[in-house]
């Protein structure tokens, strides 16, 4: 394949211009209607349920939704940056890489061509990343969570000799774990569980983008802590998927905190100014968290990873 090696970087905001101004009507043609309930359903959620999205943010709701259906098409010079900086960014390397190839495997696609695995996401689900990897706060955030999808073992507990850990595969496709999350952002959007959010913040790729963070903030928790594997992921990407539906503003808040904590332990860890006295400072000590948050949701159909 060819490589874009010498492409600059692109920033979210930049792409985002791009895709403002493209010409997205055939994508356009593809979004499917909002579910919309009848009879007894639908009256209950006028009385019970979210907001209707306010009338000034649809163009912007209707934007994201053509970007999910946007497939990556290797003639426009914008998507071929953004895959280039997804890279650069996750890797941490200085140098591009070529269009096709066995890297984006190691980055966690399912083969060499990462836009076969964009299917129900589109160019939706590199913006999310790209997002990801390039806002500061949540940069560290991204590459913590690729470096333990890349984990090739873990000790986990065993069920029947607690005191005697086992050994297990903790790793996962990060940028197929990433889509399945974008998957499961947009199906929110599409059944307005987000309404109140967007309306509040008068704004709805930023909300998207904010929830996608804070999902797979939980994502990264659940795992790391409760030692799951691949087999756990189906079960897993469920409860975030009823979680992001029913419980949105609390995943946020979770992000919020998690942000505001790491700011923190940063500030403790920078040297002290040259005029503060000798030997004042005092190094961060690690952000302890509350814990995982588990969440009891009942499961209707089976669950897997796309």
């Amino acid at each position: 394949g060819t490589s874009a090696s010498a492409a600059p970087p692109i920033s979210f905001n930049e792409a985002l211009q791009y895709f403002q101004t493209a010409d997205l009507s055939e994508c356009r043609k593809k979004v499917r209607a909002t579910v919309r309930r009848q009879g007894l359903a639908a009256l209950l959620r006028f009385l019970f349920g979210p907001p209707r999205l306010q009338p000034q943010l649809q163009g912007e709701r209707e934007l994201a939704l053509a970007m999910a259906q946007c497939g990556l098409d290797d003639n426009e010079r914008v998507h071929m940056r953004i895959l280039q900086t997804i890279y650069k960014k996750l890797t941490c390397s200085r140098l591009g890489c070529p269009r096709y190839g066995a890297h984006w495997e190691e980055l966690g696609f399912q083969g060499a061509d990462p836009g076969t695995d964009l299917r129900g996401t589109g160019m939706l689900g590199l913006m999310q990343i790209l997002y990801f990897v390039m806002d500061s706060q949540t940069l560290p955030l991204a590459r913590e969570i690729f470096q333990l999808s890349q984990h090739e073992t873990q000790a986990c507990p065993s069920p029947f000799f607690p005191s005697s850990p086992r050994w297990c595969l903790p790793n996962f496709p990060f940028c197929i774990m990433s889509v399945n999350i974008t998957r499961i952002v947009v199906q929110a959007l599409r059944e307005e569980c987000l309404s109140r959010e967007c309306n509040r913040r008068q704004q709805v790729i930023a909300v998207l983008n904010d929830l996608y963070a804070a999902a797979f903030l939980q994502l990264y928790r659940v795992w790391k802590w409760q030692h799951k594997t691949l087999a756990d992921s189906g079960f897993l990407l469920k409860e975030l998927e009823s979680a992001t539906k029913k419980k949105p503003k609390q995943l946020l808040k979770s992000l919020e905190a998690y942000v505001n904590a790491s700011a923190a332990a940063d500030a403790l860890q920078r040297p002290s100014p040259p005029s503060a006295a000798a030997g004042s400072h005092r190094a961060g000590e690690d952000v302890a968290f509350t814990g995982v948050c588990d969440l009891r949701v009942e499961l209707e159909g089976d669950a897997r990873l796309i």
